[in-house]
């Protein structure tokens, strides 16, 4: 069994690769939910989203996220009653916000809704919340403080970021499960993903850091800065701001106390030797995945460096 922490498109192009030798069966995938909003009295999970619909083969491949051929009729309807309708929801897409409102509203858990929402989509990935909590990641900018969404979606990361928070991290407990999972696990992967805001969240949920710590030598990180930019989003702005060098490096420097392992690209090969000189091995390979061979490519690389063979 191996655990993934993950965000969204990085971490799903990787998820996809790994399944194709990877039983999912025995594949466990912490998810940020702090990306987490409520949009015309819908719970919307944009990353456990994400991740659903690429290992259930139907993401929209052009863009990451979404479904594919989806329409958006509901979401033009939306705009001629008048309202801001800026977050893109396809009509499929909807009826999964709507399925996992229903479910919430009947007091069952976030854990619980994604798995009957993951079941419904003929995936047998655990795919586990961070938590069953409300954890908001909050952006201060000049206009004042705008959930990340907004920031990210409505205004295009354009503003001056002057502060990140995780609003209720303090009192999030992990989802059952989650530490077990990483407790149990024969190896574990920080996958490419937005290492302040999708992969922060995760590790500022009580226990989790301590926990990873706890197993480190089974821990392998992939940095998702490549030739110093991310591959995707406004991670470089981030970690720009909390005075994080933006390199696999900097990236590294977050994980070093939770992965023994670090997996770069071949361009920041030159970074190797600073790399280890954190204590971590450095492993150079392609981690820019554009074919669902390079995808599987990478995999096996993570699962060699976990000790882990193909059983697929």
């Amino acid at each position: 069994m191996i655990t993934a922490l993950a965000g969204g498109v990085g971490a799903a192009k990787l998820l996809q690769g790994i399944v194709q030798i990877f039983p999912q069966e025995e594949l466990t995938v912490i998810v940020n939910t702090a990306d987490d909003i409520e949009l015309h009295g819908l719970r919307i999970s944009p990353d456990i989203d994400i991740l659903a619909y690429t290992l259930a083969g139907i993401v929209d491949e052009s863009k990451g996220w979404g479904i594919r051929h989806d329409t958006f009729s509901c979401l033009q309807g939306l705009k001629e009653y008048g309202r801001d309708a800026w977050f893109a929801l396809g009509d499929r897409d909807l009826a999964t916000h709507i399925r996992r409102t229903e479910l919430l509203r009947q007091g069952k858990t976030l854990t619980e809704a994604t798995r009957e929402i993951a079941a419904h989509l003929g995936i047998y990935v655990n795919l586990l919340p961070m938590t069953d909590d409300e954890v908001t990641t909050m952006i201060d900018t000049a206009e004042g403080t705008i959930h990340f969404q907004e920031y990210l979606v409505k205004m295009r990361a354009e503003p001056e970021i002057r502060g990140i928070s995780f609003r209720g991290i303090e009192e999030a407990r992990p989802s059952p499960g989650v530490l077990e999972s990483i407790g149990r696990s024969e190896g574990v992967i920080i996958c490419p993903s937005n290492p302040i805001v999708s992969i922060g969240p995760i590790l500022s949920v009580r226990g989790i850091r301590k926990a990873l710590a706890a197993g480190k030598s089974k821990v392998v990180a992939i940095s998702p800065i490549v030739g110093g930019l991310p591959i995707k989003g406004p991670a470089d702005k981030m970690m720009r701001f909390l005075g994080v060098e933006v390199s696999a490096l900097g990236v590294a420097r977050l994980y070093a106390d939770v992965a023994s392992r670090m997996i770069i690209d071949e361009v920041d090969e030159n970074l190797s030797g600073q790399i280890e000189s954190l204590g971590m091995k450095a492993t150079v390979t392609n981690t820019v995945m554009k074919t669902m061979i390079d995808k599987i490519e990478l995999s096996k690389v993570v699962l060699s460096l976990l000790g882990i063979g193909r059983r697929r």
